[in-house]
């Protein structure tokens, strides 16, 4: 998130809603093509891109929301994406003359787009827990990964899918103390296939990775933060988004080529 950029996950959903306003201009790109590329590699169901208030009237950022269009039909499974913008606006119009039809649609408001991916891109395959801020919460979610592996034929990636989400689960509990949702769903299929996982809680702040406290027996690996380290070395991705209520934390492990 960013003074000018907000992107928010639906939990429900996996749908990101990700708005931009101010006058386009280098900084704005910037900011605006950084958040994209985060949102696309979170791998959500869909992506509503809101431009109501966006400053931009000879219409040069229409080639980015061209290619997040493009970047996310090439994606597997593809990822939605709509585009909400004034009819008139001269935004919309440029990206009739470019072509947009091929690649997405353009909506006038932002509940149509909301109504139109809910109908037409069903989740994939997933499970769902929901667990307290307990210590025993880890313990369960990788209960979840084994069944999930299990049912997806996915065992080269049980283990690292284990460590991963016990370092979020984990990290929820000590952190947000609030109620924790884990979703686990399957990406792609044979050996591209990969496991998503997700978990919600109830605190906005988003986490980040802090550097090891020096001490005399050498850096402490036991300070806040470190666990997301682990994660980052077992998961082929990670990242997180803020989502109504609070944020998500995610990850998404793929084989690796020793584990063909």
């Amino acid at each position: 998130m960013t003074d000018s950029v907000l992107a928010v996950i639906d939990a429900d959903t996996a749908v990101i809603e990700f708005s931009v306003w101010g006058e386009w201009d280098r900084a704005l790109s910037t900011q605006a093509r950084t958040v994209l590329d985060k949102c696309l590699a979170e791998h959500p169901t869909g992506m509503i891109i809101d431009l109501h208030q966006l400053d931009d009237p000879h219409a040069v950022s229409s080639l980015l929301w061209l290619t997040a269009c493009v970047q996310g039909a090439a994606m597997e499974p593809p990822v939605a994406v709509a585009v909400c913008v004034s009819a008139g606006a001269p935004l919309a119009r440029r990206l009739r003359r470019l072509g947009a039809r091929d690649w997405l649609v353009l909506y006038a408001t932002v509940s149509q787009a909301r109504d139109a991916l809910a109908g037409r891109h069903p989740l994939p395959d997933r499970m769902h827990l929901a667990l307290p801020a307990a210590p025993a919460a880890a313990v369960l979610a990788r209960s979840l990964i084994n069944d999930a592996c299990r049912n997806w034929d996915m065992p080269q990636l049980c283990q690292r899918a284990r460590l991963v989400i016990s370092e979020l689960v984990v990290n929820a509990a000590e952190h947000a103390g609030t109620d924790i949702e884990v979703i686990v769903s399957k990406r792609g299929s044979g050996a591209a296939a990969a496991l998503h996982l997700a978990v919600y809680d109830g605190d906005p702040i988003l986490p980040q990775i802090r550097d090891p406290v020096p001490g005399l027996l050498g850096p402490s690996l036991v300070d806040r933060g470190l666990g997301l380290r682990i994660v980052g070395a077992a998961a082929s991705a990670w990242g997180a988004l803020p989502a109504r209520g609070g944020k998500l934390v995610w990850a998404i492990v793929r084989a690796r080529p020793e584990e063909h």
